[in-house]
Parts: C-alpha cells; structure tokens; sequence
C-alpha cells in the first residue's frame, strides 16, 4: 500500500459547522485518515476565531487541517494570520485542486451554508489526494513568508 503523504488531519469549526464537521471526521475515518477533532463538541454558539486559533496553532509540515464555519470566510480570515498557514476557502472541485496544486494549502476551509454535504466530501477528497506541483508556483509560495 501506497504511503499516505498526510498522517494526521485537524479539524476545527464553529456551531455553524458543527454537523458538517462529524460528518466529515465520519467519512475521513472510513478512508483511515487520523483525524483529530479540536472542537466544539456540541452545537452552542461558539466565536470561530477560538477554533481557527486552536487549529492553526497545531498545524506543521506533517498535519494538515480543515476548518468550517457557516461561509467559511471568518475561518480563513482568521487561520491566515497565522505563520506557516495557507487556508483556502475551497467552493468547488477546481478551487480545491488549485488550492493545493499551486498554493501548497495546508488548511481547507468551507461554508457550512454554502457547501452541500455531498459536495463537501469530493472537495476534501480531491484536497487530500491533490500534491503541490511546486516548480514555478514554489517560487511564489516561497514570497508568502516575506510578508
């Protein structure tokens, strides 16, 4: 069997993305990725910048993340103030392709509003599978730290 590039995936939401959240932890753990489930653990209201802190602060070269939140824009505003985090806010297929093919992201981000479920499952798949090309586009990656 092939080895897996990711070992361990974090996962993170607010209250908004709470059931999206447990039903992706669900499918990722049938395909046997470790996931590591930050919170929360319930559907109260939450404040997203707690768990986009939480998660980023967890991530390295060898742990990938997921955040949600009810559009997904909170979560990656907030996990992109953080060093070597790159959060996409993926809507589709493509973006999430690109997302990990051109900008080496590191940490996927969905609307829990804005993402139908089973939409958000083949996202996580194509993000997961997906290998940064580098070449040209590891030049560019490379500026991120300058900033």
């Amino acid at each position: 069997m092939k080895k897996k590039i990711i070992n361990q995936i974090l996962i993170s939401s607010d209250h908004a993305g709470y059931d999206l959240k447990n039903y992706i932890i669900h499918h990722l753990e049938k395909k046997k990725f470790k996931v590591i489930d930050l919170g929360p653990f319930n559907v109260n209201s939450v404040d997203y910048p707690d768990f986009a802190k939480k998660l980023s602060k967890k991530i390295t070269d060898k742990k990938y993340g997921i955040l949600i939140c009810g559009s997904g824009i909170g979560m990656s505003i907030m996990a992109n103030r953080y060093k070597k985090i790159r959060a996409s806010l993926v809507f589709n297929l493509t973006t999430a392709k690109l997302a990990r093919e051109h900008n080496n992201a590191n940490v996927l981000v969905l609307g829990s509003r804005v993402t139908k479920r089973k939409n958000a499952l083949n996202i996580v798949d194509i993000f997961f599978k997906t290998k940064f090309l580098k070449g040209r586009h590891l030049r560019r990656v490379k500026k991120f730290k300058n900033v």
